[in-house]
């Protein structure tokens, strides 16, 4: 009889790790804001200049994507391009639509949202037996208007209180919608979006909270798939607004207990320098790496941090935002397993955020529906086997497009016939209408509009890219990496500016509404591992 228990305990033990090797990974994917090179200790820029270990174990353990770029490197078109494997001129959203009827071509800006009926990411993985969690900053998936708050009020008023409790779960409800099983810790946006101006502050300890929560509610034998989206490292950045901040306060108004999942905030300066770690913003670093590590000790906790691959991705590349210059497009990421992948620590394949979403249903055994998503799965390049880089990377934001092939960047700058039509019809939540540039004064007084409707994401680019406001630009980014000198206009480099032009045009025909001189009557075939 012994013997016959010991067999069959035996044969479940086999059967139970025969399980665990068939189910799919957990998927975990964390899209940073506005995280500058030097807030990243995996970049040059940042190396050891900040405290942030449980991100920098993701970097040593996992893969650094050096070669990671953004088709469209501001928050809302790049969320919506990462959960859906699609570019973000393909966006339904009602504001995008009208804009670009009032314009002619389309315009990539922050009124590229995910609406009812698209597939996403998160619907694919739901479909196929995940669980699916959303915490943190949204900006990507349309959500109702908020309610007409004055600014100066008091959020713990009743009536106050009540809406922004409404608003709240509509929200969440919308974000569901997208294919989520649980929302919670959402801001709708930036947090001086929020209305009161009492609640504008940062508050990670509850983003952490709703995604503990999500992960301690997903079954142990149900494969789960979380995404955290930190308002950090974007503005605002006074302490009394981020790390010093009431955690009481949450864009669903006003907490009665303040979580506690976190290590204590006023502690963040002592370890900062403990660890002789100075300089701006650093303690909003550490804040977000604790969050991190409450993650990754959840998982470790629950038993699925052996089984679970995560993502670490900036939504752009913080010196070039607002453009589609290398400094705006390439933003190195992590990927991350237990005990690494065959690639190495550092992987140096041309990879866009388009293919993030089709990657993560590669690793879950997902195939989605044919021809539904632009992007093409990196996990080929990630296990050491046959890679072969896209022929060439696209790029769309505002009133610009661009390619890469190479060593060779092409960008052309297209504005409407008259894109002051477009000014009047700006409305304070709509994204869509263009404004006038507001300068600087050390800046010239020309041209009026930039290449992403005159926000002060362009300065930096308009005080250091000098062909900022060239019609057609080409860099060699092989002997010009900060894209200094544009080749467009010389003879000798007429061959790559055609080739360029051409598969710019390529990409412009599989795409609504793109440059009438660039895009071609007929739309050409999909991209095999390119555009």
């Amino acid at each position: 009889m012994n013997r016959r228990l010991l067999a069959l305990t035996a044969a479940s033990v086999l059967a139970m790790v025969a399980g665990a090797a068939a189910r799919p990974p957990d998927l975990v994917f964390i899209i940073l804001d506005d995280m500058r090179r030097d807030l990243m200790n995996w970049t040059e820029e940042g190396r050891g200049r900040n405290l942030s270990p449980n991100l920098d174990r993701l970097a040593r353990e996992g893969v650094v994507m050096v070669n990671q770029h953004i088709s469209a490197p501001v928050c809302t078109p790049s969320r919506f391009t990462s959960l859906t494997g699609r570019y973000a001129s393909r966006s339904r959203a009602p504001p995008f639509r009208r804009l670009a009827e009032r314009a002619g071509p389309t315009i990539v800006l922050w009124n590229t949202h995910i609406v009812a009926g698209d597939v996403t990411l998160p619907k694919l993985l739901r479909d196929a037996g995940y669980r699916t969690g959303f915490a943190g900053k949204n900006h990507a998936i349309a959500t109702p208007e908020r309610p007409p708050i004055p600014l100066d009020a008091d959020p713990r008023a009743p009536a106050i209180a009540d809406a922004l409790r409404r608003h709240g779960a509509a929200v969440r409800q919308a974000i569901q919608a997208a294919g989520f099983d649980f929302a919670g810790g959402v801001y709708p946006g930036n947090p001086d979006e929020v209305r009161p101006r009492a609640l504008q502050v940062h508050n990670m300890d509850w983003v952490a909270a709703a995604a503990l929560e999500f992960l301690d509610s997903v079954p142990s034998d149900r494969p789960l798939f979380l995404y955290v989206a930190p308002t950090l490292c974007h503005s605002p950045y006074e302490p009394q607004r981020s790390w010093r901040a009431d955690l009481q306060a949450t864009p669903e108004g006003w907490l009665q207990q303040p979580p506690a999942v976190l290590p204590p905030r006023d502690a963040l300066p002592q370890r900062l320098a403990a660890a002789g770690i100075r300089g701006p913003h650093r303690e909003l670093v550490l804040w977000l790496d604790d969050t991190i590590g409450a993650i990754l000790s959840r998982l470790q906790q629950l038993g699925r941090l052996d089984r679970a691959i995560i993502i670490v991705f900036n939504d752009n590349g913080q010196d070039g935002k607002g453009s589609i210059y290398q400094s705006g497009t390439v933003s190195p990421s992590i990927v991350w397993r237990r005990g690494g992948f065959p690639c190495g620590g550092v992987c140096s394949a041309m990879v866009s955020n388009v293919d993030f979403a089709p990657t993560l249903l590669d690793f879950a055994g997902v195939v989605p529906p044919s021809g539904i998503m632009d992007g093409v799965s990196f996990r080929p390049a990630l296990d050491g086997g046959p890679w072969r880089d896209p022929d060439a990377l696209s790029f769309e934001l505002g009133f610009t497009r661009g390619v890469r092939m190479g060593e060779w960047k092409y960008i052309a700058l297209r504005y409407p016939e008259r894109p002051e039509r477009l000014v009047d019809a700006r409305k304070e939540d709509e994204y869509g209408p263009i404004r006038p540039i507001i300068r600087p004064k050390a800046l010239p007084p020309v041209p009026p509009y930039g290449h992403i409707a005159g926000n002060n994401n362009e300065f930096k680019t308009l005080k250091e890219q000098p062909a900022d406001f060239d019609r057609d630009q080409l860099y060699n980014l092989r002997l010009d990496p900060r894209e200094q000198t544009n080749l467009a206009m010389r003879v000798e480099f007429a061959d790559p500016l055609a080739q360029l032009r051409h598969r710019l045009s390529r990409f412009l025909a599989e795409l609504p509404d793109g440059f009438r001189d660039l895009k071609p009557p007929v739309a050409s075939d999909r991209r095999d591992n390119g555009p």
